[in-house]
């Protein structure tokens, strides 16, 4: 079985984190961006990495592989600096890319830089700045993600198959659905039999179920400034759990079933889905 634990999240929630992730012994870690509030990091010496991760995450449960994507806050700041592997040498869990995928024994993790999809970054960027290098011409850059990704979705034979990305392909949080994800990516996903979409960007918890296909649709942004209480309660298509509030999540995967379980900043189980493999999708909540 393979037992990992996805989240971003305040300091409130970090004990309880730690206990969670020594309890089921997980083998690696995802932050599904926005690693860096409100800014990203200044560079590659910003004190910021130390102060925000290394000196954070100190729980001997936690001393594992990260897998991190890039979110819009990142890109407010020096993007080069979150992907230099110089962070690597100062903590050895860092991994953070812009797109790249994790095979396990039993699953691949396909990971997708969400945020230069987003138009409105581009369009309207308002007060703020954001450091495209290495995305522009946006169009080449997109167009060649979404190829990499179906070749990879196409060619792999994992039992399982999850994408995770910042930006949420499906939301009633604040943010709400993200338009050029159901556009371009969603197709893909579909066609190729994903099974979990996993994305932060919304400060919430939320698990919402495709009519259309087996994708489960699991939202894991319960951060800083979670309470939000925007939620768009007309939108009830596939529904199964939100929680406006700080908390993260953890996933268990063996080769016949899913298991996802969201908690809250105190430790208490909010929401729990099985998803049985080659059985039909079955979910059930606490």
């Amino acid at each position: 079985m393979q037992k990992l634990e996805l989240f971003r999240h305040s300091s409130l929630c970090v004990c309880q984190m730690g206990r969670v992730a020594a309890k089921l012994n997980i083998d690696f870690v995802i932050s599904t961006g926005d690693n860096f509030y409100d800014d990203g990091l200044t560079g590659i010496d910003d004190p910021a990495f130390e102060i925000s991760f290394s000196k954070i995450y100190t729980a001997k449960s936690l001393q594992k592989q990260w897998y991190s994507v890039l979110g819009n806050h990142d890109y407010r700041g020096d993007v080069e600096a979150q992907l230099n592997p110089i962070l690597q040498k100062i903590d050895p869990r860092w991994i953070c890319q812009r797109s790249f995928i994790v095979d396990t024994e039993i699953a691949e993790f396909f990971f997708i830089d969400s945020t230069p999809f987003v138009d409105k970054y581009f369009l309207k960027p308002k007060d703020h700045k954001y450091d495209w290098r290495g995305v522009l011409p946006r169009e080449k850059y997109l167009s060649k993600l979404l190829k990499d990704l179906e070749i990879a979705l196409k060619d792999s034979t994992a039992k399982w198959k999850i994408v995770v990305g910042h930006h949420p392909v499906r939301s009633i949080g604040h943010h709400g659905d993200t338009k050029e994800l159901i556009r371009q990516l969603l197709p893909i996903l579909e066609e190729n039999n994903v099974d979990m979409y996993i994305n932060g960007h919304d400060h919430c918890l939320e698990h919402i179920s495709s009519r259309s296909s087996q994708i489960q649709f699991l939202t894991s942004g319960g951060g800083s400034k979670a309470w939000k209480g925007d939620m768009d309660k007309d939108k009830k298509d596939g529904i199964k759990f939100y929680y406006d509030g700080q908390g993260f999540m953890s996933v268990e995967l063996e080769e016949t079933n899913a298991k996802v379980v969201y908690f809250d900043i105190y430790g208490k189980v909010l929401h729990v889905v099985n998803l049985p493999k080659g059985l039909g999708t079955s979910v059930s909540a606490i």
